[in-house]
């Protein structure tokens, strides 16, 4: 198969990042065009938006982009280019599989579970106001209509890999309205799937529960803020998120990146750790199919980690990143 793939190389170690993994997937035999377009700071400064229409053309177009790190300004600037995409192609559902990597020191090196993310509301959208000086007003949306989707889309998902039992977090107990509305829409939605364990936690319970005992989860469902936060706390079970992909996946299309920063302190040294994008790449191999060129990836991808030989310089090893890359593509012969 032929594809063409919207590339946003980002900023900072992005375009490093970006090009490495270019270099991977072409390596093992994908056949791939790839469509270069900027966003954030490098598409402000040039074109005056940090989301340039052509940008949001070529995702719509091609259905499947992949995006590096993407430096968001604190406190003052320009607004999340990452949640700007999902509004605008409205990419509701956010997948983060959590999975330990062989011979990465962690806390749970046997963890395997999938975080569902609901990707376009709550207080994560950011709607917010100044009331009068001094006093700001945050506004968190749900409705029965995101809720019901993101709750199908979370059955689907594990219908389709295999997953047993799925576990909604939620504050009804304090929220009864909004978080109340969240898990009631789970629990319909749960009901058309009998096959599928179908449990709920409150998200403050579920937190502990994540670093005391994580193996019982095997798939988590939360709206927008909680599994912003708790995807983060699951990737920090494992050794940070430098070792985990993100899809943000809709109607229109789907977004595959690197969750991580862009650390701008080490981009143009070349020891930037590829990994986190690199297995955003194989998600998005999946999902356009190409099952073995994404397993071949993989299973390299692991084979160097198990060997222990080659590793970057943030998980204790002197590696550049393109020699990493050598070292994945050697395994793949």
């Amino acid at each position: 198969m032929k594809h063409t793939i919207t590339l946003i190389p980002g900023d900072g170690i992005g375009p490093e990042v970006a090009s490495t993994v270019v270099r991977i997937i072409e390596a093992a035999g994908v056949d791939v065009t790839w469509e270069t377009h900027y966003a954030g700071a490098q598409a402000l400064e040039k074109f005056g938006t940090t989301l340039p229409p052509e940008l949001l053309e070529s995702i719509t177009r091609n259905k499947v982009a992949l995006k590096s790190p993407i430096t968001t300004p604190i406190g003052k600037g320009f607004t999340s280019v990452n949640v700007g995409l999902r509004k605008a192609l409205d990419l509701y559902a956010n997948v983060r599989p959590i999975r330990a990597l062989p011979n990465v020191p962690c806390r749970y090196p046997e963890l395997n579970l999938v975080i569902v993310r609901e990707n376009t509301e709550s207080l994560y959208a950011g709607l917010e106001h100044v009331v009068v000086p001094g006093v700001v007003e945050s506004l968190k949306i749900i409705t029965e209509k995101a809720s019901t989707r993101i709750a199908r889309y979370a059955f689907d998902y594990s219908r389709r890999e295999g997953r047993k039992r799925i576990t909604c977090g939620h504050k009804a107990n304090i929220m009864k309205l909004s978080d109340g509305l969240f898990l009631d829409c789970f629990r319909k939605v749960a009901a058309d799937y009998p096959d599928i364990e179908a449990d709920d936690k409150i998200i403050d319970n579920a937190c502990m529960q994540l670093v005391m005992r994580p193996e019982q989860f095997d798939v988590m469902l939360l709206e927008n803020l909680y599994g912003d936060i708790v995807s983060d706390l699951c990737a920090g079970l494992i050794g940070g998120l430098g070792l985990v992909p993100g899809a943000n996946i809709g109607e229109l299309g789907a977004v595959f990146e690197a969750v991580h920063g862009s650390a701008p302190d080490i981009a143009g040294q070349g020891i930037a750790n590829p990994t986190a994008l690199l297995l955003s790449g194989i998600l998005m191999l999946r999902y356009l199919d190409e099952r073995e060129a994404a397993n071949k990836i993989e299973n390299a991808l692991f084979l160097v980690f198990q060997e222990g030989k080659v590793r970057t310089r943030d998980i204790g090893g002197t590696a550049k990143t393109a020699e990493f890359a050598d070292a994945i593509i050697q395994k793949m012969k």
